[in-house]
């Protein structure tokens, strides 16, 4: 399923911050899945006091070796879609979810530049895949591509607050 967010108005700090409470609140546990942003995600969630309460792990799987190893990502689908594809986001934002038993995932990937793009993935093009446990169905997988402007660590670091705002906005969205 494609889901659109709106571009992030906080930072990602806040953006933690606000995410933080929401999973202690509901007593929910999140993994995350980066490639593109080596391990960003997971750092900005990590340096929040506390976090070891509802944070479980993060997975960089730079490689497609690696996303298929750890997150059981097929490589027939990563050779058929490309790495950078809302596919493989949520193959590996439920891998990560399944993986580490926890409510909640988020993945990244996509292409940080300065170099690796194409003229159908240009650099700065990134996909997002979120999971979430529901009550009614065991897993629900949303995913969706962006596309950001600058060097490599303005995308990373733009990748890493869409990310958290998106799950944000579809977790308080109600269904």
């Amino acid at each position: 399923m494609a889901f659109h967010p709106s571009p992030p108005s906080a930072s990602a700090h806040d953006l933690a911050k606000q995410l933080a409470a929401l999973f202690v609140e509901r007593g929910w546990s999140l993994a995350v899945a980066e490639s593109c942003t080596g391990g960003l995600l997971a750092a900005s969630l990590t340096d929040l006091a506390g976090s070891s309460q509802w944070f479980e792990r993060g997975y960089v799987t730079y490689s497609n070796a690696a996303k298929s190893a750890c997150l059981q990502v097929s490589p027939l689908l990563i050779e058929a879609q490309g790495a950078v594809s809302e596919a493989v986001a949520s193959e590996m934002a439920l891998g990560a979810q399944l993986s580490a038993g926890v409510t909640a995932a988020i993945a990244i990937t996509g292409i940080a530049g300065p170099g690796g793009g194409t003229l159908d993935k240009p650099v700065g093009t990134v996909c997002f895949g979120w999971a979430v446990q529901s009550e009614h169905e065991s897993n629900r997988v949303i995913a969706t591509t962006a596309h950001f402007a600058g060097d490599r660590q303005a995308v990373r670091q733009h990748a890493v607050a869409y990310a958290l705002h998106g799950l944000l906005q579809w977790i308080e969205t109600p269904n």
